[in-house]
């Protein structure tokens, strides 16, 4: 839900998420003069709350000397930025939102402008098309205060893995175990298959007479071992097919196909491995598609899956099942969908074409490093602002020339204005005022922070194009690997839940980022009293932010 206002001078632009409530501002150059920042008041009418979102820094006057990792109100506080999120926002709720530009001292702060938004967020499931992301940020501040660093495992009554989840895995099961027997089928293609608690609810559901049938990753004794031995555990095996076929490879869905009465209704995808990193570690995305033409394509899909071919093989039926598009297309209003193996490239040069020809603004993420097709993207678009998210500056690779020249690429490219990174970090040490030393799980170590695969493109326009599934945006994914993807255009609503939680991430990472270059003494301990606010008129970047974000 997306929500424009505009009074004295001052411009608010909300966009409404599940979790998160993005909100822009904009204020003339010449009414700036003398101001200390913004105050964001909420008022939850659903739980009939009201307070002043958080931040953590104060003024130097009137700092009330709380205890580091405190939050200070926005009231007497402010927020120095134009570009704001309230990531504590609950779905399906009615919010109204008044920001206030604050000017005068610190100790006599006064309002010289202000506007009122009313929205109400998202539902996750709605609309056709639900979508969920778990937390995916375990090292992290609001982790650190409720459950002291310690390992999900060690939290009682499971509060941690719940926080870590935010709703993703309760979705999952829901999925599975709203089935009836004699009603419904399950089909499902999984990469990592090794969650106990949800192979022990898929095995309920097959002593209870639903037809369930599995095909998983054995390529590689890595997850094909471990996923065995889970299926065996739980007693899955009899309706378990492992994927063998074309080992140097991985099949890396991530897919649930519901049957109901025989015929394909809806499609559990994304990037989410149906594992405890998977569900509760890095950041991830599940994507349902209550779509009976394109569960029909998975279930296909699935059908081919688990007949265990080559590669070679399959490309052409992959093809086939579902065509490329021609290289300047662009993508059927609704929703497409993708499969892999290919016999080539052209998936993603189409990809990477939808990117150069974006008009307002791009935002990816990468697990495994950059591919050129996409630095090119990054060089080349017409998008005026192009954000990125990395788990790492490059793929998997040594020390040494060759990843030395990767890195380069990365940093020339970032030190292009229209072009705005961050990589996945966290805070190491407790000597950076106000905040407290961060710690990652034991849940992951490949990929310990991005693991989403998706790109948004124009999200704020009226015709927004979400692609998102299990495939990483490279050639192995595009031409070895069992993969899916899912392509959707014009739909508001899916785009302003992707665009929120990127913007989460993104803020995320890349403040504990710079830290790796910035000494804990260089961090702005207090709010500004001067001309804090010039370079979102002066810097190339911040100036296109501010109006990107505002809708100016």
């Amino acid at each position: 839900m997306r929500v424009p206002a505009e009074s004295g001078g001052l411009t608010v632009h909300a966009v409404a998420g599940t979790y998160v409530v993005l909100l822009g501002f904009d204020l003339a150059e010449d009414r700036c003069e003398g101001l200390l920042g913004f105050s964001i008041h909420r008022v939850d009418h659903t739980e009939d709350e009201a307070s002043y979102l958080t931040g953590m820094k104060c003024f130097e006057a009137t700092d009330p000397g709380f205890l580091p990792g405190s939050h200070f109100t926005t009231r007497d506080h402010p927020i120095q930025s134009f570009q704001w999120a309230d990531y504590s926002a609950k779905p399906g709720h009615e919010y109204t939102f008044t920001v206030a530009a604050l000017a005068g001292t610190p100790e006599n702060l006064t309002v010289v402008a202000s506007v009122t938004v009313d929205l109400v967020t998202e539902s996750p499931a709605s609309g056709g098309q639900d979508v969920y992301f778990n937390r995916g940020v375990a090292a992290s501040q609001e982790y650190a205060r409720r459950f002291g660093n310690r390992e999900p495992e060690d939290v009682p009554n499971h509060a941690a893995f719940d926080w870590l989840s935010r709703g993703l895995y309760e979705a999952m099961t829901e999925f599975v175990r709203s089935t009836i027997p004699g009603v419904h089928a399950l089909r499902i293609a999984a990469y990592e298959f090794h969650h106990a608690p949800f192979l022990e609810l898929l095995q309920e559901r097959v002593d209870a007479d639903v037809d369930v049938r599995i095909v998983y990753d054995h390529r590689k004794e890595q997850p094909g071992t471990k996923n065995a031995a889970a299926a065996d555990a739980a007693g899955l095996a009899p309706v378990c097919t492992q994927r063998t076929a074309g080992s140097s490879y991985i099949s890396h869905n991530k897919f649930i196909v519901k049957l109901e009465n025989g015929s394909p209704t809806s499609v559990w995808t994304g990037g989410t491995n149906f594992s405890p990193g998977g569900i509760f570690g890095h950041s991830n995305v599940a994507h349902v598609v209550e779509a009976p033409a394109i569960a029909a394509k998975y279930l296909a899909y699935w059908e081919l899956l688990a007949a265990d071919p080559t590669t070679a093989a399959l490309r052409d039926d992959v093809e086939a099942l579902t065509p490329t598009p021609t290289p300047d297309s662009s993508p059927a209003v609704g929703t497409t969908v993708y499969f892999s193996p290919r016999n080539n490239l052209a998936l993603l040069e189409w990809y990477a074409s939808l990117g150069r020809r974006a008009t307002d603004g791009l935002f990816m993420t990468f697990a495994f490093g950059m591919n050129d097709l996409f630095k090119d993207v990054y060089r080349t678009s017409s998008a005026p602002l192009r954000f990125a998210l990395l788990e790492k500056k490059t793929r998997a690779m040594k020390p040494g020339p060759e990843r030395d020249a990767e890195e380069q690429a990365i940093q020339v490219l970032r030190n292009m204005p229209e072009n705005i990174f961050a990589i996945g970090s966290f805070v190491r040490t407790n000597a950076i005022d106000g905040w407290v030393k961060e710690k990652l799980t034991s849940l992951n170590s490949n990929v310990r922070y991005v693991h989403n695969k998706f790109m948004l493109i124009d999200p704020l326009s009226a015709d927004p194009i979400v692609i998102a599934g299990s495939a990483n945006f490279s050639a192995a994914s595009t031409q070895e690997n069992d993969e899916n993807m899912v392509v959707t255009r014009g739909n508001t609503r899916v785009a302003d839940v992707y665009l929120g939680e990127f913007v989460r991430l993104y803020s995320h990472h890349a403040f504990r980022e710079s830290l790796q270059w910035r000494k804990p003494d260089e961090q702005p301990k207090y709010l500004r009293t001067d001309h804090w606010w010039r370079p979102y008129f002066s810097d190339p970047t911040q100036s296109a932010r501010r109006r990107y974000f505002a809708r100016t």
